[in-house]
């Protein structure tokens, strides 16, 4: 079996996942709001990471947290007079609704923060009695990053530089530390800006900080040391550098083996953002009448590593490129030949072994997209030359699948056109038989006002949604 190379953040440089069984553990939603493309740009990498490990021949065990308690949801919910769950279940409900839209597949595990409040406890209390945290003077706890020696090591800065732009990088974590770059682990309760919503704990009421919600449901789930940890590029510090610390100074073991990142997306060259008016979430794009199938291609079409440019006419590529995998996947639907030049095995076996090759170097999904067309391209020379056999187009056909089961972007199932449509079709082809041209006119602009076109073959005509 072939191993994947991934690049890892930490080392900088491209490494072999050995190991068959993977752990995974990937950043999901905070839900305050419906999740924006920029956050699906994530999503969908780390679902087409997931989709090449299985086709790889590898184990994964996914788990994929909700952030459902931070500075975030609890101003939305107290600002609209509502329960922290009220409030958040919506946007929980949103998610799983647009990932099945964008064909994610689901994680083996989706743990909520507030489920894990005692597991965080239990790992701050370790890092008091380690003297590794210390309680400020405003009773909430912080992690000290002079105990651990290699903080930075992740986003490779040093914490000489750290302590220079703490205070804007790290703003949200900002109360009443020793250190500048101090983090906190434990926000004391703050009746005015916390409302209702706090826990109990022996250090007194408060609320998680966002990092060690993280730290305690991966190593709760996954143990003291995880495969991979993804996530976006903006995670690196300092989120995921805090995972490390904590997680580190609490187990003594490594957390993570291999960190991988993903680039920004931007929208039309700039940074994506509601004052600009090019802020956009799932559901904008589907109301502007493009499909899940066609984002998702947007999606994934990038290398992981490099910045994504949304734009409009990327999704009109994306539909034009999926319209020629469609309009083949058809023609072989197609083929009653018996005739065979016998060429199809090895044009298959070439696409099966580059395609594997393509994914385990780093997911490079712009080889894995060539590999794609050329095979259609030389198939489709095949077929004009009218050299495939039925059975032959049905192993094609098959094949294509088999790759769909890690991209992710053939129709879901075949659908069904209505009767009126094929009536049309037949009364259509009846009048040009009888030279009706009119008739025939007329007959194929209804079928066009209903989203239909007309293609016509040698072997006959058939309907094709536009």
């Amino acid at each position: 079996m072939m191993n994947i190379v991934l690049y890892n953040t930490m080392s900088r440089k491209k490494e072999e996942i050995a190991s068959r069984s993977i752990s995974y553990y990937t950043c999901g939603p905070t839900i305050y709001n419906f999740a924006h493309i920029g956050n699906f740009r994530t999503y969908v990498f780390e679902d087409l990471l997931k989709r090449a490990l299985l086709f790889l021949g590898y184990s994964v065990n996914h788990v994929m947290n909700i952030t459902d308690v931070d500075d975030k949801t609890i101003k939305g919910a107290i600002s609209q007079k509502m329960f922290l769950k009220e409030y958040t279940e919506p946007f929980k409900k949103g998610f799983f609704e647009d990932s099945k839209i964008l064909r994610i597949l689901p994680a083996n595990d989706y743990p909520e923060a507030t489920q894990y409040i005692d597991e965080m406890i239990a790992i701050i209390q370790v890092l008091l009695d380690k003297k590794i945290a210390y309680k400020g003077s405003d009773g909430s706890i912080y992690f000290s990053i002079a105990q651990f020696p290699s903080y930075g090591k992740l986003s490779h800065l040093k914490i000489q530089e750290l302590s220079q732009g703490a205070s804007q990088r790290m703003a949200l974590d900002e109360y009443d530390k020793e250190h500048a770059s101090d983090f906190v682990l434990w926000k004391s309760y703050d009746p005015k800006r916390d409302g209702t919503i706090f826990w109990n704990s022996p250090f007194g009421p408060g609320r998680p900080g966002w990092h060690i919600e993280c730290s305690a449901m991966a190593l709760k789930l996954l143990g003291d040391t995880v495969d991979i940890h993804c996530g976006g590029v903006d995670n690196i510090f300092p989120h995921h550098e805090n995972e490390i610390a904590q997680s580190e100074s609490y187990t003594g073991k490594t957390f993570v083996r291999h960190w991988v990142h993903v680039q920004h997306l931007i929208v039309e060259g700039k940074k994506m953002s509601k004052s600009l008016g090019n802020f956009y979430t799932l559901r904008d794009l589907l109301q502007k009448g493009y499909s899940g199938r066609e984002i998702r291609y947007l999606l994934l079409s990038v290398h992981y590593r490099m910045s994504l440019n949304f734009t409009f006419e990327g999704l009109k590529a994306a539909r034009a490129a999926l319209q020629r995998i469609d309009d083949f996947l058809q023609r072989m639907a197609e083929i009653d030949t018996s005739v065979s030049e016998g060429k199809v095995s090895a044009i298959l076996q070439k696409m099966d072994q580059d395609m594997k090759e393509a994914l385990a170097d780093d997911l490079n999904i712009s080889a894995a997209l060539a590999v794609l067309f050329e095979g259609i391209r030389q198939i489709n020379v095949l077929y004009d030359a009218q050299s495939i056999n039925l059975q032959e187009a049905e192993r094609i056909i098959e094949f294509f699948h088999k790759i769909d089961n890690v991209l992710a972007i053939l129709p879901e199932k075949k659908e069904t056109v209505p009767e009126e449509i094929l009536d049309a079709l037949s009364k259509r082809d009846k009048a040009r038989e009888e030279k009706n041209f009119l008739l025939a006119d007329e007959l194929r602009d209804f079928i066009a006002s209903k989203g239909y076109v007309i293609e016509d073959t040698p072997k006959g005509s058939r309907i094709k949604k536009n």
